[in-house]
């Protein structure tokens, strides 16, 4: 009974897709993704699923559907090529250094970039909520057009007064090194660690590992924290934060996870988890909104006289296809004209169908003018692909995002009219 229960469980919780990190054991690659992420995900009501670096992955992105959410969290610096960094500011001689003092960090993985990528990108058309804890919220500032910096030290720390400066990686004390940021007032970092700011002061300690950081933030984002030197250590979408109604978009370059008492379970702060917590919300909120979008609707019941009126109309098709595969007359002409009424009260048929319909010798109502129309859509087209050209990368997926949604709303309003005009159709017939 208990087995059961587990996997109806495991059939109705919310995926969220977690991508691994390549490593090296025993002279071969093995996948590894940090436990303290599994193990909120699962606290807060939903089953990881592990995406696996291995080569080709970013082409199978939508094999892994369903996705309820994304978390992108560690891995090695992302391709300096994909955000087209000033990589000229820095000498060879410094590019060798950085090398060598981050030799873990520095090696480029590129197959993993093009999974998060895609995957970050999918997230911003489709609205699927996304957290990304270090490399992650990098991973998304560069997937809506920001900028990082190839290494603090050298472009950043180096040129500020001693006081100003921040340590953001202690490779002596990966968990323990701790410092400071400044919350932004009245954001989601704000109402999660309220409790344990004093007074106006709103400065708290947090756990970080990175050499690289956001340097300009994508248009869309809006600042949640800054550590000492000016490193925005916190940045969201407010136009996708509602976690009730399934939005949130998030990047955050501490690690609230591991903000953790030295051999104990117990955060530093309440609000350590709330990150996690809160994107667990809106991917459960995702989910019922998806299953409510795909749900199949229950089979129209009809009355006696209705459903005669059917079976004529898919009777009177029956013949016309018979007539199109293999040249058969039908008994009676007036079989035919059920459907051919039927056809020209609804005049909205793609190319093809046109060309089908044409084939079968059916006459199909203001033919030319729609023929016409389609030479007018293609010219359309291809003005707007021009323009499109033009654009950046950033302005495209904002684009891409808000016809994405027209495109959700025009569906769900098509399909009431559509079956309004098919229960019209057979009432008439």
């Amino acid at each position: 009974f208990f087995l059961g229960k587990m996997e109806n469980l495991s059939q109705i919780l919310p995926r969220v897709l977690v991508v691994s990190r390549r490593t090296v054991r025993k002279n071969k690659f093995v996948d590894f993704v940090g436990e303290y992420h599994l193990d909120l995900i699962v606290r807060y009501g939903c089953v990881p699923v592990i995406v696996p670096r291995v080569t080709g992955v970013h082409m199978l992105l939508e094999s892994f559907k369903p996705i309820h959410g994304v978390l992108l969290c560690e891995g090695e610096d992302i391709d300096p090529s994909l955000y087209e960094s000033e990589i000229s500011s820095l000498s060879p001689e410094e590019l060798q250094e950085i090398r060598e003092t981050h030799a873990s960090d520095t090696a480029i993985d590129k197959e993993k970039d093009s999974i998060e990528l895609g995957l970050a990108k999918l997230c911003l058309e489709q609205n699927i909520p996304y957290l990304g804890i270090c490399r992650g919220s990098q991973i998304l500032n560069v997937a809506c057009g920001g900028t990082l910096y190839l290494d603090l030290e050298k472009e950043l720390t180096n040129k500020l007064p001693e006081e100003r400066r921040a340590k953001h990686i202690d490779y002596d004390d990966y968990d323990g090194h701790r410092h400071v940021v400044t919350i932004v007032d009245n954001s989601p970092l704000h109402s999660w660690f309220k409790d344990s700011l004093d007074g106006d002061n709103m400065e708290i300690l947090v756990n970080s590992y990175h050499h690289q950081g956001v340097k300009r933030l994508a248009q869309r984002f809006v600042p949640m924290a800054f550590a000492s030197d000016g490193l925005m250590e916190g940045f969201y979408d407010p136009d996708a934060y509602n976690p009730e109604e399934g939005k949130f978009i998030m990047g955050l370059q501490f690690h609230p996870e591991r903000m953790r008492q030295q051999d104990l379970d117990e955060f530093d702060y309440p609000g350590c988890p709330a990150a996690y917590q809160e994107f667990a919300k809106a991917v459960i909120a995702y989910q019922k909104k998806l299953n409510s979008s795909m749900s199949v609707p229950k089979t129209l019941e009809l009355d006696r006289e209705m459903e005669n009126k059917r079976k004529i109309l898919v009777k009177s098709f029956s013949l016309a296809r018979n007539m199109y595969a293999r040249g058969k007359n039908p008994s009676k002409e007036s079989e035919l004209q059920v459907g051919a009424e039927f056809l020209e009260s609804n005049t909205a048929l793609s190319a093809e169908q046109e060309i089908r319909l044409k084939e079968m010798g059916a006459t199909v109502r203001n033919g030319g003018s729609y023929m016409k129309k389609l030479k007018v859509d293609e010219e359309k087209q291809r003005m707007a692909r021009n323009m499109m050209n033009k654009m950046n990368v950033e302005q495209l997926s904002e684009l891409m995002a808000f016809y994405h949604l027209m495109g959700n709303i025009c569906g769900d309003v098509l399909e009431k009219k559509l079956q309004g005009n098919v229960n019209e159709c057979l009432k008439d017939l």
